[in-house]
């Protein structure tokens, strides 16, 4: 291992003389500037001429601090860079990265409340998805259609006023309820027929139960009478010129509760609205000359 002579006359020993340094040659100073010593705080020394003493001027005080020793001759090194620290705390930056530690967020156990309320909300979900396919493949496998309502036949048998605005009319009608399904049955457990003129209610008529199977329609007569109805005067004006003309206009709206059943454990309810306007001719022999009927669901 090399090891470095010393070469700084103020730490040789008394008995070992001071070795000549050889340094690059450099023009003598003038006399009237004395060489400067080296100060404490300069990193290089500042180079000596050959004629000057290595021993300091008797009138030159000798500073008291630490002499950096003398550099050997061979290549200078240059000084280690000292990264400055950014922040106020420099000490606690370096003692953050020498301790090298990272923490590791722990995981939290799930709670039974969040796993049962997922539970729930997959099992609805399901369900609904199941639901839905459900009732694509009973559509597509039975077609359900609604019944239809229909009037085939109406005779007019008494229509007159006394005094002038009390109604009496005898009408029947020919209902005809017809199943359009393919596959299933319809029971209707509700049926009522209303008999209006002008928006004014004359008769009422309720239908028994029945029931009717895949592509069958069901034929009904129903009798519609009304005994004194009181009719305001324009309506009762408006009755007496269609009696007259031959053209007797009349409104019959109908309200029933049907029930599809296309399985063994596949049914279902509903209401069925029916509406038709009817026109017949003049009593007592009164006959149909048109109609007109829709049914909604």
């Amino acid at each position: 291992m090399y090891r470095q002579r010393e070469t700084n006359p103020y730490f040789l020993p008394p008995h070992v003389p001071p070795l000549e340094q050889h340094e690059p040659q450099h023009p003598p100073y003038s006399s009237q500037f004395p060489p400067v010593l080296p100060n404490a705080k300069d990193q290089t020394p500042q180079p000596h001429s050959p004629g000057d003493s290595y021993f300091p001027s008797p009138t030159m005080p000798v500073s008291t601090r630490h002499p950096q020793p003398q550099l050997h001759s061979g290549p200078r090194l240059p000084p280690p860079r000292h990264q400055p620290h950014s922040g106020s705390r420099p000490h606690s930056q370096h003692h953050r990265h020498s301790s090298g530690l990272v923490r590791v967020p722990t995981r939290r156990k799930t709670r039974p409340l969040a796993w049962l309320v997922a539970g729930f909300c997959a099992l609805f979900w399901v369900m609904v998805i199941v639901a839905g396919l459900a009732i694509l493949i009973i559509y597509l496998v039975f077609r359900p259609r609604n019944p239809k309502f229909d009037i085939t036949s109406a005779t007019l048998n008494t229509a007159y006023l006394d005094m002038g605005y009390l109604l009496n009319a005898d009408i029947t009608v020919l209902a005809n309820f017809t199943n359009p399904n393919k596959k299933g049955r319809v029971d209707f457990h509700y049926a009522i027929l209303d008999l209006y003129h002008g928006g004014h209610l004359l008769a009422s008529s309720y239908i028994d139960p029945f029931s009717t199977m895949s592509h069958e329609s069901r034929f009904q007569d129903v009798h519609l009478v009304s005994s004194q109805v009181r009719l305001p005067l324009e309506n009762s004006q408006q009755l007496k010129k269609e009696v007259d003309n031959g053209r007797v206009k009349f409104e019959v709206k109908g309200l029933f509760r049907a029930r599809s059943n296309l399985g063994s454990f596949l049914q279902y309810s509903y209401w069925l609205y029916s509406r038709c306007t009817i026109v017949v001719t003049s009593p007592p022999t009164g006959v149909l000359i048109g109609r007109r009927c829709v049914t909604k669901r």
